[in-house]
């Protein structure tokens, strides 16, 4: 068998291109550098597939690439980039919305923040017996799916628009939500322990601690890959949330530990883990 058939494997095509440059990203952000060559062995494709990889991943702002390798520090902006948030554990951001979808009740006001669960969250909604309701958002994508439901009252949280988050920040954001008070406040953020939570971005904590202030009740919804790290910035202690939704990956202790602060409910991931990437010829 030559190397471009053995690199095909099984679902070789876009789809299969793409997750093998999630996985990338993954491996990178979790080891901080890397080099092309170990990159090649984890994924069972050529060097040249890789540097083609690498250099559409750069190209999107997930990761930094330099001779021979490339970097990425865990928590660092590149997690900031929708690229890359929109890719990663998509399995376990939909069991986290729908669990999410059931603190939510007939003619609430939700504020929903610019993540990506937020987001899985807004396309569930609204869930049958729930509607209407008043949906707040500083996410152009959120906006996006609100615009044609006549049962959703839609207000917009306008500001500096950012195209790395595709959402409104700064200043003017943080002053529109001031302005205002909502029933319920549902945020991610990009990493936490049994605490805190934190973010790499200072823009992006105003926003989201403007957010939190504007609530009369808040949830906090996060995949097990961001727990038991930290980021740049504090966000707020994890006792400031009066729900925590979290998938099933979340190691034990740590729950435990998070239930002994604030009401923790986990979701069940309803597809199978996917342990192994899938591979392809270089495309």
């Amino acid at each position: 068998m030559t190397r471009t058939e053995a690199e095909k494997g099984p679902g070789s095509g876009a789809r299969s291109q793409e997750s093998r440059r999630q996985y990338i990203a993954e491996r990178v952000l979790e080891h901080g550098t890397v080099t092309v060559t170990w990159l090649a062995g984890k994924t069972g494709v050529s060097v040249m597939t890789v540097h083609r990889d690498l250099d559409e991943l750069a190209r999107r702002g997930v990761l930094r690439r330099f001779r021979g390798g490339v970097s990425a520090q865990p928590s660092s902006v590149f997690e900031s980039n929708l690229d890359y948030r929109l890719g990663v554990h998509v399995a376990e951001k939909e069991a986290v919305a729908r669990a999410a979808a059931e603190l939510i009740e007939p003619g609430m006001s939700v504020m929903l923040d610019d993540s990506t669960t937020a987001l899985a969250l807004a396309r569930l909604l609204p869930e049958p017996g729930t509607a209407p309701l008043t949906v707040l958002t500083n996410a152009r994508r959120v906006i996006d799916v609100f615009t044609d439901r006549e049962d959703v009252r839609l207000i917009g949280l306008g500001g500096e628009y950012s195209r790395t988050h595709d959402s409104f920040l700064g200043m003017p954001c943080v002053e529109a939500i001031e302005a205002l008070s909502v029933d319920l406040v549902l945020v991610s953020t990009s990493a936490m322990n049994a605490r805190m939570t934190f973010h790499q971005e200072q823009d992006v904590v105003l926003v989201k601690r403007a957010m939190l202030r504007s609530g009369t009740r808040t949830a906090l919804l996060m995949d097990h890959s961001k727990l038991a790290r930290t980021a740049l910035h504090r966000l707020c202690p994890v006792t400031d949330f009066d729900h925590v939704v979290l998938d099933a990956g979340v190691e034990p202790r740590l729950l435990a530990e998070l239930r002994e602060q604030t009401d923790v409910r986990v979701a069940e991931t309803a597809t199978e883990p996917v342990t192994e990437p899938v591979t392809e010829a270089g495309n």
